[in-house]
């Protein structure tokens, strides 16, 4: 880093004190009403659910309108996967015209 400035270690929002203090049965109640918690989600779900690894990434140099780029950055972090996502989401709306 310059001018001799070392980076500090990224500091997590766990609250560690917090989350040692909670019994098992604690813990076991939160989760159960997590609707993000895979266990929380019934056999039915399970049954419609796929695998698969996500699609091969190519690089491109590409260009874009600066006010474009600039909006999708303040998002923060993993701009070019959202623009990727909204590609993707019309490419998938352009097929599915296409079939009807």
């Amino acid at each position: 880093m310059p001018d001799g400035k070392t980076a500090k270690p990224a500091r997590g929002r766990t609250d560690w004190a917090a989350l040692r203090a909670l019994s098992e049965d604690e813990i076991e109640r939160i989760a159960a009403g997590d609707a993000d918690n895979p266990a929380t989600v019934d056999e039915a779900e399970w049954a419609r659910g796929t695998v698969g690894l996500p699609p091969r990434k190519t690089a491109i140099h590409a260009t874009f309108d600066q006010d474009v780029v600039a909006f999708f950055k303040q998002g923060g972090r993993g701009y070019q996967t959202r623009m990727n996502a909204v590609l993707r989401r019309y490419m998938e709306a352009q097929i599915a015209k296409k079939e009807g």
